[in-house]
């Protein structure tokens, strides 16, 4: 029993510099470009308060990357490549962008002030149900490496990408909550995309992987 959940420190050896968590940052990039630019045109169309356009700018916004991850994920998968934390985390994040539209649907449906201060908690779905996903789809792929849960979590606090994923998840969600209160509300597209990639933290864990891979190569 004891051999079975000893530490595995090969968790954060450096064969992890070698995932590409580089090609992924690069995505996150290219959901917040497209998000501003659908809400800029969206609002001159005069759709400010329409619930459509207001999910098709989170949706961009929030988990545009999602799209791009999840595509590199398969990528890897066809072209043969071995499992990877990088490569789990692409599938945690495109199996986790699914399900803020269902809660965005749902809140609008019960009569939820969406502007105010009781739908704070719509932009942090959008924003990190897919970063929820990846920390999650992270802790399986460690499962699956270590052999055993308690060795997993232990490798998973000491997992520079997966503790950042963790503090990001947590932290967003007081954020969100203090600007409504103070008064912010998402009245056009611009501001609905501008809370939401402040929300969308989901770039941190992948620089700090990005960040190990290059002192691995130094």
């Amino acid at each position: 029993m004891e051999e079975q959940d000893a530490p595995d420190t090969r968790a954060i050896a450096p064969e992890e510099h070698e995932e590409e968590f580089g090609e992924l940052l690069k995505y996150t990039a290219a959901g917040f470009g497209g998000g501003l630019l659908l809400a800029g045109a969206l609002d001159w169309l005069g759709l400010q308060r329409s619930g459509l356009a207001q999910w098709a700018v989170r949706t961009l916004s929030g988990e545009g990357e999602s799209l791009f991850e999840g595509l590199f994920a398969l990528r890897r998968r066809l072209a043969g490549e071995r499992g990877s934390m990088a490569e789990a985390y692409g599938w945690g994040k495109l199996l986790g962008m699914v399900a803020p539209w269902a809660i965005d649907g749902v809140s609008r449906w019960l009569g939820v002030d969406v502007y105010g201060v009781q739908g704070f908690y719509l932009p942090y779905f959008y924003a990190l149900s897919d970063q929820i996903g990846a920390s999650v789809s992270g802790l399986l792929f460690l499962r699956r490496k270590q052999g055993s849960w308690s060795s997993a979590a232990r490798a998973y606090v000491r997992h520079p990408v997966m503790l950042a994923s963790l503090l990001v998840v947590v932290a967003v969600p007081f954020a969100l909550a203090v600007a409504r209160l103070v008064g912010f509300s998402p009245t056009t597209q611009l501001l609905t995309a501008a809370e939401t990639i402040a929300a969308n933290l989901c770039w941190v864990p992948p620089l700090v992987g990005w960040l190990g891979e290059r002192r691995g190569r130094s």
